[in-house]
């Protein structure tokens, strides 16, 4: 059985950083995309940033490049979210999210598609 399972969120004051974490159990990676989406309350999800699991190529969607910066591990079968000069809008619970073997849309229409895995999520607060 797949899981993903999320760490690392917190509060942080705006302009910190924080790194979420995302690591598949039950499944070792080779291909695929794995990548992460947000919702805060009242609001639509919203795809954040992914990665190509087998070359690494990377998307992100605009409210968020230059800040954030999505990575793998695969001796570690985890994927990172490093995410710098956080604002308060960033405030919102992130997901991670997986298809292995594919990646339906390709990278550019990854995040806006549904998909196979899900994470639990994890909180991230960010206050002014």
């Amino acid at each position: 059985q797949v899981q993903l399972v999320e760490s690392g969120g917190g509060s942080v004051q705006a302009g910190g950083s924080l790194r979420l974490s995302c690591a598949v159990f039950g499944y070792t990676y080779f291909s695929g995309c794995m990548g992460w989406f947000r919702q805060a309350p009242g609001k639509e999800r919203e795809g954040v940033a992914v990665i190509g699991l087998y070359g690494g190529n990377t998307f992100y969607t605009d409210s968020i490049k230059g800040r954030f910066t999505i990575s793998q591990d695969n001796a570690k079968n985890t994927v990172y979210l490093q995410m710098n000069s956080l604002k308060v809008e960033d405030t919102a619970m992130y997901y991670c999210a997986a298809d292995f073997l594919m990646c339906p849309g390709g990278l550019s229409g990854w995040l806006a598609k549904d998909h196979k895995y899900w994470g639990q999520g994890t909180q991230v607060t960010v206050s002014s």
